[in-house]
């Protein structure tokens, strides 16, 4: 089976186009050989570190053409690339980076100061700024370098590539190991699921320290020859003058963004660009038909994570609401706490579920799919494998015709434009607020996909409550990440609790919003949209919600 240090030396002497960014124009040719410069600093740098020091190469940047390179290197020399999340903040951010083992850490002068102060472990002294002089000369000095041969740096196929986080139930992100092979299979079936060839243009604004963009786009491009066309970060008014520049015809993309793009004006020329396709996930169903009715554009929408442990395919005339069918016999909605295979799900005469209980469990693949483990983490490797079986931590129900339908997740987890992450990190912080003795926070279903952040908090005896003053003050932490930031805070009196005094998060992710419908003093705020500003909920704004997911085809989430 190929690696993908033969996929990077087959482009070696390749004259076609490799790369677009901003003005900058690289052939494979000229591509291959930025990537032999980094290769032989980092065959060097490693000849300096103790024996059995793992290869780990942390990269924190934008999508650039460095980070590509970067991951070419350690293609071709066995090393690993570790995908450093830049919306992570503090200790967090460092902890990934320690927990990751990285002997480096590549970024840029606009990330550079995310690292100020923090103990990096092994990384502490090595952390290469891409944008300097000196960083420059250390390149220099190898320019002219070839690619390693694989006599030089033989690389296995079952050899780690790729640790890309991802996060479960547990407050700290999982770092998914992904060998040459896994990365090989993933972008082999991407490229023909999507007819990729050589000719064709992939536009990533996506992350690139995501998998979704470098299992369905750069990996897939560079098997195939593709060009790639990248975007520092995703904007959604730039999004078709980029592709227009570029020549796009293929690109990807993580739920949100489509909504997004479909914000922007109209304008009849809309369909004059040159895409054809686009893969992707948690697209809603109008966004997919709006998208490609607006664009000319064809998407192809499906279920998968980060460990493709499972496989959901879409497929013609599924039913409203539906993920679509299993990609293989083995994938099936089971209980949680027996193992058995959940009913089918039973609808009444308006399509309401009427078994929601017995009906609903974890998506489980009893064939354990293509997952390879979480680094150096055997607790969550118990408890993603159990019993010869892919357990993916997701709720769904399924109908008598296969078809899968998403229930939701754990109470500790969300995912909120593509990624996932637990909501301990976030409590931590709000807790930081002098007048906050207790929070929980959760994940509620947004009205196009995924989920948004919820915050309860309860507050000190006699506190006055000042929505922007306590909006302020979460915006000064410094390790509260973008994504993190609560779309809804409501204050409580007192939290449900457990005889051990627990906060019992799954009652107040059945409560919801909920409380306004009834009570007219509920404490509950909320960001309409992107807004930065927080207004009260109120019934209104209650109705205004509902008629958000009704119009999306949603209402099942919030039922």
């Amino acid at each position: 089976m190929p690696t993908f240090a033969d996929h990077v030396r087959a482009r070696a002497h390749d004259d076609a186009q490799a790369l677009l960014f901003e003005d900058r124009r690289l052939s494979w040719r000229e591509w291959c050989s930025l990537v032999a410069e980094r290769a032989a600093w980092w065959r060097a740098h490693m000849s300096t570190r103790p024996e059995g020091t793992p290869p780990h190469i942390g990269v924190l940047m934008d999508n650039t053409p460095e980070f590509t390179l970067w991951l070419g290197a350690a293609a071709v020399t066995g090393a690993v690339v570790v995908g450093i999340n830049p919306t992570r903040r503090g200790a967090e951010l460092a902890r990934d980076i320690r927990h990751t083992s990285c002997q480096i850490v590549v970024t840029e002068s606009n990330q550079v100061d995310l690292l100020d102060g923090l103990d990096l472990g092994d990384a502490n002294g090595f952390v290469l700024d891409t944008d300097t002089p000196e960083y420059a000369a250390a390149m220099d000095v190898h320019r002219g370098a070839e690619l390693p041969t694989a006599a030089e740096c033989p690389v296995e196929p079952s050899a780690t590539f790729l640790l890309l986080f991802t996060s479960g139930t547990s407050g700290a992100p999982k770092a998914v190991i992904t060998s040459h092979q896994r990365l090989h299979f993933v972008s082999g079936a991407m490229q023909m699921i999507m007819a990729l060839e050589a000719s064709d243009i992939t536009y990533i604004c996506m992350p690139l320290f995501h998998s979704n963009a470098l299992f369905t786009a750069w990996a897939p491009s560079l098997v195939s020859g593709a060009t790639v066309a990248l975007r520092r970060k995703f904007s959604a008014s730039e999004f078709l003058p980029d592709v227009r520049r570029f020549g796009a015809t293929y690109f990807n993309y993580v739920g949100k963004p489509l909504t997004y793009i479909l914000a922007t004006p109209e304008r009849p020329d809309d369909r004059d660009n040159p895409l054809r396709r686009g893969f992707g996930n948690e697209g809603s169903e109008v966004d997919l038909g709006k998208f490609a009715e607006r664009f000319g554009c064809t998407l192809t929408d499906g279920y998968g994570q980060t460990e493709t442990g499972a496989s959901i395919i879409r497929v013609p005339n599924m039913p409203a609401g539906s993920l679509g069918v299993a990609a293989q016999d083995s994938i099936a909605v089971r209980n949680p706490d027996t193992g058995e295979e959940c009913p089918r799900a039973i609808f009444d005469s308006e399509g309401r579920l009427v078994n929601t209980e017995e009906a609903t469990g974890e998506i489980v693949n009893s064939g354990g799919g293509t997952f390879e483990g979480y680094w150096n983490n055997d607790e969550a490797n118990k408890e993603r494998l159990r019993g010869g079986a892919y357990w993916t931590g997701d709720l769904a129900y399924r109908d008598e015709n296969g078809f899968f339908y998403f229930a939701g997740r754990s109470a500790d987890w969300m995912r909120v434009d593509g990624e996932n992450f637990a909501g301990a990190p976030i409590e931590r912080i709000i807790m930081r607020h002098p007048d906050v003795i207790l929070a929980a926070v959760y994940g509620v279903p947004d009205a196009d996909m995924g989920d948004r952040v919820m915050a309860a908090i309860q507050l000190r005896p006699d506190a006055t409550f000042d929505i922007a003053e306590f909006a302020a003050h979460l915006r000064s932490q410094s390790d509260l990440g973008p994504k993190w930031m609560p779309s809804f805070v409501m204050v409580v009196d007192e939290f449900p609790m457990t005889p051990s005094n627990k906060v019992i998060k799954r009652e107040l992710v059945l409560r919801r919003w909920h409380a306004v419908e009834t009570d007219a003093t509920a404490r509950i705020w909320w960001r309409d949209g992107r807004s930065e500003d927080f207004v009260r909920f109120d019934r209104e704004s209650a109705r205004v919600l509902s008629d958000r997911f009704r119009a999306n085809k949603r209402e099942n989430v919030i039922s």
